[in-house]
Order: structure tokens, then C-alpha cells, then sequence
């Protein structure tokens, strides 16, 4: 594989290790695909697809009660059950605000656990890590920004993403799918977007401004970011993956923001 677009756009990165991989209509890698990083919130995608696949199990279902009043697994998904960043107390009533929320993720990992009688780390890993061959991942910490792996293994959740052999590709479309209308809310490093689209795990690019995705993307691109330095898109048949060891921050806004518009028009 070619390395050439991804050295052009990330080997000049203000950083100590980056490793990224572009997947679909255009597949190549760029530096160690084997070295593991901290995912910090694109964990949140791992963790939403095994709450899917424990729905399609018959665990429970999408619109059960769960969390405050009125939440339900849909709205904890979807960062609207009113919750906090870390706390569980409501700050909003259910349906109201997006809220960006790792505590609904544990919140969502321990019903898991409830429902299915397995640990969450270990229904990750049996249920989505094993089956996509992905070795290095774990989930070591929160489910809402607790998980670490390599590129390869992100690689193969992204193609996972892009051609579903796991989830029925009728439940992955609702993922994508925007819920509960235009909610607005704050996305990390970027302030408050109105509306804040958001499917069930998955963010929504939608109009927002600013944004980590980058000029002449589709409103549906879909994916997250994670404040170790990390992301993952998916849009139009194509995915990228980009993993760091520096935190985000000041240096990583118009980098990103340039690296993913170069990157979108040159994959067309």
C-alpha cells in the first residue's frame, strides 16, 4: 500500500506517534499499525456496537426505561437522557439538550452487564473484538472513553463500519440516523452547535461549524473524536482512522480541519 497521500497530509504532525489508515474507495496506511494507543472517546463506538448487538440479542430494547426519568437506552446513546459529562445526576430532563455524557455509557456498559450476565469488557471482546479479529483491543477503563488498540484493529472495526458482517445493516443505518430532532449541544473543543446532530454512538457532522471534520464533507459523515488525539470518519464508501499519543488540543483543530479537507477531495 502507498503511503503517499497520508505521509503528505500527517508526516509533518506536531506529535510523537501517529499511526492512520484510509479504508474504502481509497485504502492506505502510514506509519506503526501495531503499536496500541489510547482511543479515549472514539471508545464510545465500540461500546454503542455492543449495545447494539446485545439489542439484537433480545437483551433489551432501545425504547426500555433506563437512567433518569424518562431516558432510555436510544436517548443515553444519543447524549440526550439529560445526564452529565461524569455524573449521573439529570441536568436537563430526558430528550431536551444534548449533553455529551461518558457516564450514560456506563450506564449503558452495567445494563449490559445486567441483562446478559457477562462483564462488559468481556461482551466487547467476545462480541465485537473477537469476531472482527480485532487482538489488541481492550477495554481497560470507562466504556464512554476507556478502550485502547492498534491501527490494524481499528482498521478492521472501520471496514466493519463500512460493509457490517455484525449488526444488521437496518440497525447500523438507525445508528447513523440522526435522533431526537435538532437538539442542541456542545461537542468537546468546539463549543456549542445548533442543532448537535447525533445518531446512537455516532456523531453526525450536520452543519456544524466549527468542526474536527473537514470543508466539503457530506452531512452525513458520521464517527468521533477522542482527546488522546484520535479519530475515525466514515462517509460515502470511505473511512479514516487517525491515532496519536498527544492529547487534543489548540494544535489539533486546523490541522485536522485541513488534513480531513485535503483527504475528502483527493479520495474523490
Amino acid at each position: 500500500m502507498s503511503a503517499q497521500l497520508l505521509e503528505k497530509n500527517l508526516g509533518s504532525w506536531p506529535v510523537n506517534h501517529v499511526s492512520a489508515a484510509l479504508i474504502g474507495n481509497h485504502t492506505e496506511t502510514f506509519g506503526d499499525a501495531d503499536r496500541v494507543y489510547e482511543l479515549a472517546s472514539v471508545t464510545k463506538l465500540l461500546t454503542a456496537y455492543a449495545v447494539l448487538l446485545a439489542v439484537e440479542e433480545g437483551a433489551f430494547a432501545l425504547d426500555d426505561a433506563l437512567g433518569p426519568q424518562n431516558s432510555t437506552p436510544r436517548h443515553l446513546l444519543a447524549h440526550a437522557s439529560g445526564v452529565g459529562f461524569a455524573s449521573r445526576e439529570p441536568e436537563k430532563p430526558a430528550g431536551e439538550r444534548r449533553i455529551y455524557s461518558s457516564a450514560g455509557y456506563e450506564i449503558l456498559a452495567e445494563h449490559v452487564e445486567e441483562t446478559t450476565g457477562i462483564a462488559f469488557p468481556e461482551y466487547l471482546q467476545a462480541g465485537v473484538f473477537e469476531p472482527l479479529g480485532m487482538t489488541t483491543a481492550r477495554l481497560v477503563g470507562s466504556a464512554g472513553h476507556g478502550a485502547e488498540a492498534s491501527l490494524s484493529d481499528m482498521r478492521l472495526f472501520a471496514q466493519e463500519l463500512l460493509q457490517p458482517t455484525l449488526l444488521a445493516e437496518e440497525t447500523l443505518h438507525e445508528a447513523r440516523t440522526n435522533q431526537f430532532g435538532e437538539l442542541r449541544g456542545v461537542v468537546p473543543g468546539y463549543g456549542m452547535q445548533k442543532p448537535c446532530p447525533w445518531g446512537l454512538g455516532f456523531e453526525i457532522k450536520g452543519n456544524k461549524f466549527p468542526h474536527w471534520t473537514g470543508d466539503g464533507m457530506p452531512e452525513d459523515t458520521i464517527g468521533h473524536f477522542g482527546m488522546s488525539g484520535t479519530y475515525l470518519w466514515v462517509s460515502g464508501g470511505q473511512a479514516m482512522i487517525v491515532l496519536t499519543d498527544e492529547e487534543f488540543g489548540d494544535w489539533a483543530k486546523p490541522l485536522w480541519h485541513d488534513t480531513n479537507t485535503a483527504i475528502w477531495k483527493a479520495t474523490r
